[in-house]
């Protein structure tokens, strides 16, 4: 399963109650960092925005073992009750969903390039 699609399974389910605010925030940032810069990272900027200000810290910095730099780890923390209106709108907003329709996504599909980079890093990482 592509990470476009899971974010917008994520996003769906979080407004039709299934997911929690914490799971929500733990699949959306988890993408955001991992594709930093992808064009799809800056369609969710809006909702980053909110879970970064409600949210601070939401992510750490640690060492890596096994490769240069830091890896990236979620911080474990529940989402505060007050910003979670702000967090459905975001989310509304994200998937294009005025209420009224069914939700849409605007998130693209990862094109062919970014498929054989992937499958060739799963190569490299195995």
């Amino acid at each position: 399963m592509s990470s476009a699609s899971s974010v917008n399974d994520t996003l769906t389910d979080y407004l039709a109650g299934r997911v929690t605010a914490e799971q929500l925030v733990g699949t959306v940032t988890a993408v955001y960092y991992a594709e930093h810069g992808a064009r799809s990272t800056e369609q969710l900027r809006p909702l980053m925005e909110v879970v970064e200000r409600a949210h601070p810290g939401v992510v750490e910095l640690t060492g890596s073992d096994g490769q240069p730099g830091f890896a990236i780890k979620l911080a474990e923390r529940p989402f505060p009750k007050r910003y979670e209106s702000e967090l459905r709108q975001a989310v509304q907003v994200v998937l294009g969903n005025d209420g009224v329709s069914a939700p849409r996504s605007v998130l693209p599909p990862p094109g062919l390039f970014t498929r054989i980079v992937r499958a060739v890093r799963k190569l490299f990482s195995a």
